[in-house]
C-alpha cells in the first residue's frame, strides 16, 4: 500500500517541481500508563501519514497529511508553500547509494501482542514492586512497530521497519517518617524486557536511599550512573550538531583535530548497530546509514550533519537528518552513540567518592559554555571501594567539556539509554556541595 501512495503523490509532483521527496510513515502502537497502582490510560493506535518536500526554483516547500483522500491537495500545497520561502542553494535531496542491511531491529512477537497481554505485563510489574514493600507512584509500557518508505526524484527508494518496547517505573517508600523515591526504565528492540527484575531493582534502590547522611563539601571522584551520565551528556553532544556549529552555538566549532576528551575515549555515531534503538537503513531524508567517528582517542574527528547543513560547509551528510514523524522535516540528531573506553576502572579503586544515580536540573546546563549545577538524586558515598551511606541533598557542579577531558569508564554493564550506549562514568575532582 505504501508504494501505491508514493506513486500517487509522484504523479502529482514530478512535473510541477524541480525535485521531490516523499516520506511515508506507518506505525502501530500500544501505550499504557498507570497513576499509582491503577491503570489510567490505555491506547492502541494505528497511524499512517505522508510528508512531501519539493524544490522549485531553489526554494523548498513542505506539506503533510494523514488523510489519504487528500494526497493530491497536499502535494499541491507543498508546491505552493515553496513559493513562500527564500531561495537557498543548499537545499538538496539524497542521492542513490548502496544500502546496508541492518540486523536485530524487528521482533515478530509484536504481531501477537494484544492490549490485554500488555496490560497484564504492566500489572505484574506493578505487583512485584508492591510485594517488595514499595508504593508505585507511576509506570508505563509501550510497544510499537514502525514502517517507513522514502522515495525521491533522484531515484532513492528505501523501505525500513523496526519494533521497539519500553517500560518505566517510579516508586516511593516510607519508613520512620522518612521518604525515598526511585525510578528506572528499560527499552529494547525486542520484547525481552524483564519487568519483575526492573521492579525489584527500583524498589531496592528506594530502600537503600533511606536513612540519608550529610556529606562534606569537597572535590570527589564521582561515579555517574546511567541516568546521571545521560543527563549531562545531552549538553555535551549538542555541541557536535552541525547546525549549532554553523550558528556559533558550539564551543567545539574551531576544534576539529584537537584533543577534547580523555585519550582513552572514542565516540562513534552508529546507525548500523545491531539491536540499536536508533538503527535504520537510512536517515529521515534517505541518506544511507553510515558510522561517524565523532571522537577518536580523545581527538575531535567530526560533527554530525544533515544534507542542508553539510552543503553549507562543503561536507557530505553524516546521515543524521532524523525525523520524528511524517509531519516533521528532517533535523540533525544523533543515532546510537557508542562510548568506547580503551581501559576501564573498578569501583574498588575509589577511596573517597560519590555515586549518583541520576541528576535533577540537567536541562539548565549552559549549552554553549557547558557549565552545570545539578542536584544529585539517589546518591551514595563511596568509601574504600564500597557503597556506604545514602547522601542527603547535595549539589554537583562543574563543566561538561572540562570533565570529559579526564572522564573514565567504570567496569559495569554497557546499556543504551536514549541515544547513549555507555558504561557508568567516573569523573575525578568534581565539586560536591553538601546541604
Amino acid at each position: 500500500m505504501i508504494y501505491e501512495i508514493a506513486e500517487s503523490v509522484k504523479k502529482t509532483v514530478e512535473n510541477n517541481c524541480d525535485a521531490y521527496e516523499i516520506y511515508i510513515d506507518e506505525s502501530k502502537t500500544i501505550e499504557l500508563d498507570s497513576l499509582k497502582e491503577e491503570l489510567n490510560f490505555a491506547k492502541e493506535e494505528i497511524d499512517l501519514g505522508v510528508g512531501i518536500r519539493v524544490l522549485k526554483d531553489k526554494k523548498q516547500g513542505f506539506a503533510f497529511t494523514s488523510n489519504l483522500d487528500n494526497l493530491t491537495q497536499t502535494a499541491q500545497k507543498a508546491i505552493d508553500n515553496a513559493k513562500l520561502t527564500k531561495i537557498d542553494d543548499n537545499y538538496a535531496f539524497a542521492e542513490v547509494e548502496k544500502v546496508s542491511e541492518v540486523k536485530d531491529v524487528y521482533d515478530n512477537k509484536f504481531n501477537d501482542l494484544s492490549l490485554d497481554e500488555a496490560v497484564e505485563f504492566l500489572k505484574t510489574t506493578i505487583e512485584t514492586a508492591s510485594d517488595s514493600g514499595c508504593e508505585v507512584t507511576g509506570s508505563g509500557f509501550s510497544a510499537s512497530e514502525g514502517r517507513s518508505l522514502i522515495v525521491n526524484s533522484n531515484g532513492v527508494s528505501i523501505e525500513d521497519e523496526g519494533t521497539g518496547f519500553g517500560l518505566g517505573l517510579s516508586v516511593t517508600i516510607q519508613k520512620d517518617g522518612e521518604i525515598a523515591t526511585a525510578y528506572n526504565s528499560q527499552s529494547s528492540r525486542f520484547f525481552d524486557i524483564d519487568g519483575e527484575k526492573l521492579a525489584n531493582e527500583v524498589c531496592d534502590l528506594a530502600k537503600s536511599s533511606l536513612n540519608t547522611k550529610p556529606i562534606e563539601t569537597n572535590d570527589y571522584d564521582v561515579v555517574l550512573d546511567y541516568y546521571a551520565a545521560v543527563g549531562l551528556l545531552q549538553t555535551y553532544i549538542s555541541a557536535f550538531n552541525g547546525e549549532n556549529v554553523l550558528r556559533g552555538r558550539s564551543i567545539l566549532k574551531d576544534k576539529l583535530g584537537s584533543e577534547i576528551a580523555n585519550p582513552t575515549l572514542s565516540i562513534i555515531d552508529n546507525p548500523l548497530l545491531d539491536k540499536g534503538m536508533y538503527t535504520s537503513k537510512c536517515d529521515g531524508e534517505g541518506s544511507v546509514s553510515r558510522k561517524t567517528s565523532l571522537i577518536k582517542d580523545g581527538v575531535l574527528n567530526s560533527f554530525i550533519y544533515d544534507i542542508y547543513n553539510a552543503n553549507k560547509v562543503g561536507e557530505k551528510t553524516t546521515s543524521n537528518g532524523l525525523r520524528g514523524s511524517y509531519f516533521t522535516t528532517p533535523m540533525i540528531a544523533p543515532t546510537n552513540l557508542e562510548f568506547e573506553f580503551g581501559e576501564m576502572r573498578d569501583l574498588s579503586e575509589i577511596k573517597n567518592g560519590v555515586l549518583t544515580t541520576s541528576v535533577l536540573g540537567a536541562h539548565t546546563a549552559n549549552p554553549i559554555s557547558g557549565d552545570f549545577s545539578v542536584e544529585a538524586s539517589n546518591a551514595f558515598k563511596i568509601e574504600n571501594g564500597e557503597l556506604t551511606d545514602p547522601i542527603n541533598k547535595a549539589m554537583i557542579s562543574g563543566n561538561i567539556f572540562e570533565i570529559m577531558k579526564n572522564v573514565e569508564g567504570l567496569n559495569s554493564e554497557i546499556k543504551q539509554y536514549g541515544s547513549f550506549i555507555i558504561p557508568k562514568l567516573l569523573v575525578h575532582d568534581l565539586r560536591v556541595v553538601g546541604q
